[in-house]
């Protein structure tokens, strides 16, 4: 009898403690990432970094562009290769560049994710997206951004 009691009781406990959990609601906030690194003191060297490897980057795809439309147009071996050759340097480029940037945006990625999760625990936000990610992606259709931007707490945690 005990058993079958326990059989019979173990579903509503479970139940019981179910809208508990679900009666918390997640809190969804969101961070300008961008202008908040460019806030944090030490930043500039990444920042310059990023952006002659960003120009770099840039140029390279407008050749590897010119070099297909030309390589598409005279269908020539030597075009064909050029076009590959040019294709194989932007990957390594892009790989070098990638180690170059991960380790000058290491300090600066400590100080920034501290920040955020700081102020995000502090105001009880229990996920935060970078505002400008959002936006591209299309992930977010819909913000207040009054009640969920955390960029001006964040800024004013970076500058103490």
């Amino acid at each position: 009898m005990k058993l079958t009691h326990l059989l019979l009781t173990a579903p509503l406990f479970l139940l019981a403690t179910t809208p508990q959990a679900q009666q918390k609601r997640a809190r969804v906030g969101f961070v300008d990432v961008e202008q908040v690194v460019a806030a944090v003191p030490g930043s500039a060297s990444y920042l310059d970094l990023r952006k002659r490897v960003n120009a770099d980057l840039e140029k390279r795809q407008r050749s590897i562009q010119d070099l297909s439309a030309r390589a598409a147009r005279t269908k020539s071996a030597a075009d064909r290769n050029a076009l590959a050759s040019a294709q194989q340097s932007f990957v390594s480029a892009q790989k070098n560049y990638q180690g170059r940037l991960a380790a000058a945006f290491k300090p600066v990625s400590s100080r920034v994710d501290g920040a955020i999760a700081n102020v995000a625990k502090g105001s009880g936000f229990t996920v935060v997206f970078d505002k400008q990610v959002a936006a591209r992606s299309g992930l977010v259709v819909y913000a207040n951004i009054a009640a969920t931007d955390l960029t001006p707490a964040v800024l004013k945690v970076i500058k103490k």
